[in-house]
């Protein structure tokens, strides 16, 4: 029988950040999949050419069965841009394009014709002056994708940290932290863990929201009034977990051994320890979707784009990782 090849789509991102130049950088690579770019072969060109990267793009017949990837080539699916693109200068008009590369690349794993996406660093505040409302990948995927419950995902080495809440303002995070939505966002973790990581009994770590994890109500009552109840309705579902914990003590080695995940509830309670420990390296997932996606850990770097100095690492560890996951429903 021959062996399953996973056909990975790319998405660029921002075409003036630095987007181009690792996937230029990654191409130069072996990998256990077929990559796919879906994006300007005019600026992929360019861009080699500037940073004097050797590249063969090749056409792609997703009627042909799937091959390996080979070393100096990428194969893409043309997406043409609105406008020039300047390395490191932003111009809305590219929005749209932006956006035609990520719908197609989602409309293609949906229609079961790619194995996953991996999605390069998108620039939301040129997206909306284009005057197009753009919040975030997770939020346009799920959309997209008719996905009523979904959760963002780091992965780096083997900490996984997934967040309550993701790009809201501060202000709101409090009132968005209730006790269904806590339910429904753990049970998803701890689903998912099963189903895509093969974990048989995921072991769930839950933070606080508040300094000292509300200190008995001390310091806010959002542990007593709704995690605490939340977590308790699902211990009585078997589901292996405990909290909640004070944020500040959380992500140190004696937690971290003893659980498989750990749930913050907003983005920059865990996030800035997630880039400290694996900065270059980390991943990023959007659990709940019918589809596998996996991102860099980055934004656009606009003041490196075009330069050679940008890091393709986390753009490799998130092709590895979207390679080895399991799929809703494996290609044939």
């Amino acid at each position: 029988m021959k062996p399953f090849i996973p056909r990975i789509v790319i998405t660029l991102g921002e075409p003036a950040g630095i987007g181009p130049d690792i996937v230029l950088k990654a191409a130069q690579l072996d990998s256990l999949a077929e990559l796919i770019v879906i994006g300007s072969p005019e600026l992929l060109a360019a861009r080699a050419q500037q940073l004097q990267i050797p590249i063969q793009l090749l056409d792609c017949d997703l009627n042909a069965s799937a091959h390996l990837h080979v070393p100096g080539t990428l194969k893409i699916m043309p997406v043409a841009l609105n406008d020039a693109c300047i390395p490191g200068e932003i111009n809305p008009v590219n929005s749209d394009y932006v956006i035609r590369c990520l719908s197609l690349a989602t409309d293609l794993c949906l229609q079961n014709k790619v194995h996953a996406l991996v999605t390069g660093p998108i620039h939301k505040a040129a997206i909306n002056m284009a005057g197009i409302h753009f919040t975030g990948h997770t939020e346009f995927l799920a959309k997209r994708c008719q996905a009523t419950n979904v959760l963002m995902l780091f992965v780096v080495n083997q900490l996984k940290v997934a967040l309550a809440t993701t790009h809201i303002p501060l202000q709101k995070v409090s009132s968005a932290i209730t006790i269904p939505h806590l339910i429904n966002t753990i049970q998803l973790l701890h689903n998912e863990l099963k189903n895509r990581f093969g974990i048989k009994n995921p072991r769930l770590f839950i933070a606080g929201l508040n300094p000292h994890a509300g200190e008995e109500g001390l310091l806010g009552r959002e542990e007593i009034d709704i995690i605490i109840p939340a977590l308790n309705e699902l211990k009585l579902k078997n589901i292996n977990i405990s909290g909640p914990f004070p944020a500040d003590t959380l992500f140190t080695e004696k937690y971290l051994t003893e659980c498989d995940a750990i749930l913050g509830m907003y983005h920059d309670q865990v996030l800035p320890i997630v880039k400290h420990i694996g900065f270059n390296h980390a991943v990023n997932i959007t659990l709940g979707l019918p589809i596998i996606r996996t991102s860099v850990d980055h934004g656009t770097a606009l003041d490196i784009a075009g330069t050679g100095q940008a890091d393709s690492g986390s753009l490799i560890a998130a092709i590895n990782l979207a390679t080895n996951l399991k799929p809703v429903q494996r290609l044939g």
